[in-house]
């Protein structure tokens, strides 16, 4: 096709619009991905989508029997002391006069295989969060680079409250702590310790002062501490906690 002056002229008073653009294409950007485990890259728009869907996982709720109830117990255990049954998934606070708070929790690979009686030897809200070096280097083999420290926060996996068990005077490197996935309540997951949904563990942070007695009953245990003979009021879960983290 021949090229006239005048198309010529408009190929050339378009060229300056042309640059723009092309300039607006969506930025790469690379944000931390809990779920995952790694970090993820990606224009907005998708990234963007990305929050969406983890915000509609958030809104997932755990099996109504692991809501915070209050329930008749038998058990010698004194008033004060938290009793946690990794197998059923719950953990008793127990309250005297026969009665415990029963809360659900999630058991983390860290909490597999532990038992026995600690206490708690430090309390925080809105923990920062540094990975284990061996952790780090573990998820790193799988292609999953974790952060060397993270601070507190609502995207934190240890969620809104911590509270870490000591045994002998020393830091035993497991926690009660809350979580950013109210969905693993009740269920085994690859990581962490034991895990309560972010209001529960809240409600939990309030009762339990230092130096209170942790009985933890590991894996294939039965539970001669607590004997459960009735349901006596399950607690609603509602407020602020529960309107920002869908437990």
């Amino acid at each position: 096709m021949k090229t006239t002056p005048l198309l010529l002229a408009l190929v050339v008073g378009l060229s300056p619009f042309a640059a723009p653009l092309a300039a607006r294409a969506e930025p790469q950007v690379r944000v931390y991905d809990h779920a995952s485990a790694r970090w993820i890259s990606g224009d907005r728009a998708r990234i963007r989508q990305d929050q969406v869907e983890r915000k509609t996982q958030m809104m997932r709720k755990p099996d109504a029997r692991f809501a915070r109830q209050t329930v008749a117990i038998s058990t010698k255990e004194k008033p004060g002391t938290i009793v946690i049954d990794t197998d059923r998934k719950f953990l008793y606070f127990i309250e005297g006069q026969g009665t415990a708070t029963r809360y659900g929790v999630g058991v983390g690979k860290d909490g597999f295989s532990w038992g026995g009686t600690m206490s708690v030897g430090r309390k925080a809200e809105w923990p920062g969060w540094t990975p284990p070096a061996a952790m780090r280097v573990r998820e790193k083999a799988k292609g999953r680079i974790l952060p060397a420290y993270m601070p507190g926060g609502p995207d934190n996996p240890l969620g809104a409250r911590a509270l870490y068990l000591y045994r002998g005077g020393g830091d035993s490197m497991f926690r009660i702590h809350g979580t950013n996935q109210p969905w693993t309540i009740g269920l085994n997951m690859s990581s962490g310790c034991i895990r309560m949904m972010n209001e529960d563990v809240s409600h939990l942070y309030e009762r339990a002062a230092r130096g209170t007695r942790v009985v933890v009953i590991g894996p294939g245990q039965p539970n001669r501490l607590v004997q459960e003979t009735g349901t006596l009021r399950q607690v609603g879960r509602k407020g602020l906690l529960s309107a920002v983290f869908g437990g």
